[in-house]
């Protein structure tokens, strides 16, 4: 993290960053409407060696979304996971995606092939029954509201999630049970003028927490920051304009604060 004291040469490298820039004004502007989701994976004990599961991707529907369709989160760290090591409250982060707003349905969790159990040292395949070869669908019916950060923990139960059938084989029908919540807040303004590409720093002392450039109309959001008190310094592009800083800007969780516009001065 940068803090308040790198900021002078932040600036310096911003100033010649015009590429890095515009870049930024135009994600800035394109993610202003939507919420941030992070899905995270943990478990309850079992007694196994280990139970591993193949993740192949993690989708969503939201209703108010254009497409109204599953749709793919955009960071999914697919691959295996042996759930047994994440327990006493240790979870791992699964994906992470800006996200419509509206009401989230349902998740869906999809598996691969290769997902096994380990009893006394010996490998044993965890088969899937046909109808959740398609995706494992969570029931989640949570409204998400833009500029805010939210959280799903798909709590795994492995003791209740892998059935041994007659024939001493193993079928994994998981019991998940999900757990929601809004985690953070965002900050929200203008600088003015809107000609002049402005970094917006986060700082919560003495670091900087997070950062952002202005769009093309001058507007700026930061999303999904855990509650507390901020400064924010706002650092122009043009160098005939003053660096300027507002401090004691409150966030709280589920929430957007609206700082008055700022008016850059030479």
């Amino acid at each position: 993290m940068k803090t308040y004291a790198h900021l002078a040469a932040v600036s310096l490298t911003f100033i010649f960053s015009i590429f890095l820039s515009s870049c930024s004004k135009n994600e800035n502007s394109s993610s202003s409407g939507k919420a941030k989701l992070q899905v995270y994976l943990t478990d309850d004990p079992a007694n196994y060696d280990q139970v591993v599961i193949d993740v192949k991707d993690v989708q969503i529907n939201v209703s108010d979304d254009s497409t109204d369709k599953w749709q793919s989160l955009s960071t999914v760290k697919a691959g295996s996971y042996d759930v047994l090591k994440l327990v006493n409250d240790d979870d791992t982060l699964l994906a992470s995606s800006d996200i419509p707003t509206g009401t989230i349905h349902q998740m869906r969790l999809i598996l691969g092939s290769n997902n096994y159990v380990v009893i006394a040292g010996q490998n044993f395949p965890l088969e899937t029954p046909s109808a959740q070869q398609s995706g494992l669908k969570l029931n989640i019916q949570q409204k998400v509201s833009s500029g805010i950060l939210y959280t799903i923990t798909l709590d795994f139960d492995a003791a209740k999630s892998i059935v041994k059938t007659g024939n001493s084989k193993y079928i994994l029908k998981p019991v998940i049970r999900t757990v929601f919540n809004a985690v953070g807040g965002s900050i929200k303004g203008f600088v003015l003028p809107d000609t002049v590409t402005t970094a917006v720093y986060a700082i919560h002392a003495p670091d900087t927490i997070a950062s952002t450039f202005t769009g093309s109309n001058g507007g700026y959001l930061i999303k999904g920051i855990a509650a507390g008190s901020y400064t924010l310094s706002f650092v122009p592009n043009d160098t005939t304009f003053t660096t300027q800083a507002k401090t004691g800007i409150a966030v709280t969780t589920g929430n957007v604060t609206t700082v008055d516009t700022v008016h850059l001065h030479h």
